[in-house]
């Protein structure tokens, strides 16, 4: 039979750490093999997959999907082609694996039972195993018997051999299925890094240098350690990480030294990677530092990117969540060619981060992980690897009763019964917030729209205005509507304008950043607009998020209207006016404003553009009324003869926060009866009409002020 050549391709989430190849349907079809069919990969080394079929879709396209572990070890890279044929399989009575560290047998049977069982072993294969405290062990497949493709059974037995120094333990063993929502900046790090290292001769061809340098910048956590490690693994480069601290020397000179014996290891080892992270500890701006070891360092990094000498298949990748802080002379071409942005992920990338963290944990299948990657928004990849062991440590206390600590193993049948629930990723959801939000953070408020009584109007339109936009994306785009970007309530104190702020957070299961007006002001000069900047910095990166600026008043008055503190407002309310609606766009953020005090707001912020709708929330009328009684007296215990009719009369021109102080007195009127004896029982304690409507004469004076203000005018 002759040779099969097909293109390397990544495989989907699902299938990696299977020993799975999907290839082109055609192939399956010409040469009439089954699922399950031992196949032979070569391309440097040899390797043994199992076939699993592909899509109707990939028919004819020629291409043979393996994971990151198959591609190491038969050491191709994507885009690679390789040749396959059919071979024949052993069941496996012994596999010796050697560690490329000390570690111990104990539990390597197991281990490797569960994990492996119907996996092809071949000699020579790498595997790389995780260990308990979340590292991770590589070991080589050194024989089998009989030796031959082997598939594990569960009378196979594993044995550990000597270690072995065959594999370079400084190349992360760290591939690209480890990443997940990082497809773009994956497939722009692979031109840039890999390409070049694998195929100069293109480069050659086209007569352009390669890209000499990357900068990955992002938020903290999300992957861009991890992208670096994942490219020299794929490339087979030398690896050598930098870390800002430890280059620093006492001797005058020493820093430098360790630099330029940093890249000329790099160039005795090439092609390598040299990884610096944290590069704004070691490259601040010459212009900011006063520290003269800082500017030589600098000036070093300069010269050996981009000196006299060549630097030959050296690529040199930075990591920084400061791009602003680096000396800009290290940010033009010739140095660090391109800056590629490590953004937080959308749903799909939270989806797909989930389903890598959660690939070995025991998973009950009720467990939704697209829903659940739905309402994480703003979680970076380390908070969704937190968010997935909190769940697991969940599920461990639910059992932790029924296992003794002081023997040596815990029994099968208890292992067996590990199991993680949705329950469990709620439970976790409640511990672990968004990292990005972790400083302005507020939690998800805890009020839907039944605790907001009346106002049907008003919830109908704050539902057109916020959750459309959110939950029928594809039509507003369609129609090509543009969105709200601000919501101002505004009415007299009391009438529930922060708690339907809370409701909408709620309701579109945005992150929620609420400020109080008067806590960004600083007597600093430049620091209040500082901390408007970074707020509104924080919502766009946790997108769909709502900021909710309570006393709106307070933060922007109207300009020109004097005062001590008035050039400080002033330039906060030219702050916000110009992120609101400046050059920079907002996208899924929603502001929300409330104010009782709309006359002294500042005009430039009520205009369309700004806060488009500006809704009114009136004292509710008696429907309002009727369902606010309802809701404040649900838990409370009535008497017979409480007339919820008669109370609505009564407490006409009532905002809904005094009808709920109302409902507090009547039970403090009740529970005195219980206090001074005439209720022997907790149960006996009943709230009465004559109660309710004391403590509506109680509350009422305070409302009675209104009118006469306006008889005064």
């Amino acid at each position: 039979m002759s040779e099969i050549i097909l293109k390397v391709d990544e495989i989907p989430q699902q299938h990696v750490g299977r020993g799975r190849a999907i290839i082109d349907p055609k192939i399956i079809e010409d040469n009439k093999w089954n699922t399950g069919q031992i196949l032979e990969l070569t391309y440097n080394k040899k390797t043994h997959v199992k076939l699993w079929p592909g899509n109707p879709e990939e028919y004819g396209t020629g291409i043979i999907k393996i994971d990151g572990m198959a591609r190491q070890n038969i050491g191709a890279g994507i885009g690679d082609k390789i040749s396959l044929k059919s071979v024949e399989a052993a069941n496996a009575e012994q596999i010796v694996l050697s560690p490329t560290e000390k570690i111990s047998a104990e539990g390597l049977q197991e281990y490797m039972t569960y994990n492996y069982l119907n996996h092809v072993f071949t000699t020579g294969d790498t595997l790389s195993l995780n260990t308990q405290m979340g590292g991770r062990v590589q070991f080589i497949v050194t024989s089998t018997k009989p030796s031959k493709p082997v598939i594990v059974t569960e009378n196979t037995i594993f044995k550990l051999g000597t270690m072995t120094k065959s594999v370079d333990a400084s190349v992360p063993r760290i591939t690209y299925d480890e990443l997940g929502g990082l497809k773009n900046e994956v497939q722009k790090i692979r031109e840039m890094v890999e390409l070049p290292m694998r195929h100069p001769e293109l480069f050659d061809k086209i007569g352009v240098e390669a890209p000499k340098g990357v900068l990955l910048y992002g938020p903290p956590g999300t992957g861009k350690t991890l992208l670096a490690k994942a490219v020299a693994g794929e490339t087979n480069a030398h690896f050598i990480s930098l870390s800002g601290p430890e280059i620093m020397g006492k001797y005058y000179g020493e820093s430098e030294e360790k630099i330029r014996e940093i890249f000329n290891q790099a160039e005795e080892n090439s092609p390598s990677i040299i990884f610096i992270d944290e590069i704004d500890s070691i490259a601040p701006k010459r212009d900011e530092v006063s520290g003269e070891v800082e500017k030589r360092i600098v000036s070093q990094l300069l010269t050996l990117m981009d000196g006299m000498k060549s630097r030959g298949k050296v690529v040199v990748i930075a990591a920084t969540n400061r791009p602003d802080s680096i000396d800009p002379a290290l940010r033009r071409p010739g140095r660090f060619d391109r800056e590629i942005e490590i953004g937080i992920p959308d749903d799909e990338g939270r989806f797909e981060i989930l389903s890598i963290h959660t690939r070995g944990m025991p998973i009950d299948e009720k467990v939704d992980l697209k829903q659940i990657s739905k309402t994480t928004h703003g979680f970076v990849g380390a908070d969704l690897e937190v968010l997935s062991k909190e769940a697991a440590m969940r599920s461990l206390r639910r059992i932790l009763p029924e296992i003794d600590l002081d023997e040596d193993k815990i029994s099968a049948e208890i292992l067996q019964k590990i199991e993680i629930t949705s329950e469990d990723f709620r439970d976790a959801l409640k511990e672990v917030r968004p990292s990005a939000l972790r400083e302005v953070q507020v939690q998800i408020p805890n009020v839907s729209w039944d605790d907001v009584g009346g106002l049907d109007e008003l919830k109908e339109e704050l539902r057109e205005a916020v959750e459309w936009p959110i939950k029928h994306k594809e039509a507003f785009d369609y129609v090509d509507v543009e969105t709200p970007k601000g919501i101002l309530l505004h009415g007299p104190p009391g009438t529930g304008k922060t708690l339907i702020a809370k409701a909408l957070a709620k309701m579109t299961e945005s992150n929620f950043i609420s400020i109080k007006g008067p806590e960004l002001l600083s007597k600093w000069v430049g620091e209040s607009e500082k901390g408007v900047r970074e707020i509104f910095r924080k919502a766009r990166q946790a997108a769909p998020c709502i900021i909710f600026l309570d006393e709106v008043d307070a933060l922007v008055p109207r300009r020109g209207s004097g005062g001590s503190e008035s050039h400080v407002t002033e330039s906060v309310v030219s702050q916000i006016l110009t992120e609101i609606d400046g050059l920079e766009e907002l996208h899924n953020v929603l502001i929300v404003g409330a104010t009782n005090r709309l006359d002294i707001v500042d005009d430039a912020l009520l205009r369309p553009g700004r806060f488009d709708r500006i809704i009114e929330v009136p004292n509710p009328d008696a429907k309002g009324r009727r369902n606010i009684f309802e809701i404040h007296t649900k838990k409370k215990p009535l008497a017979s003869d409480v007339d919820i009719a008669k109370l609505v009369e009564l407490t006409d021109g009532f905002s809904g926060a005094e009808i709920a102080a109302v409902a507090n007195r009547a039970a403090i009127a009740a529970l005195k009866k219980y206090v001074s004896g005439k209720a022997q029982n907790v149960k006996d304690i009943k709230i009465s009409q004559q109660e309710l409507v004391d403590a509506i004469d109680k509350v009422k004076p305070r409302k009675k002020e209104i009118p006469l203000a306006q008889s005064i005018k």
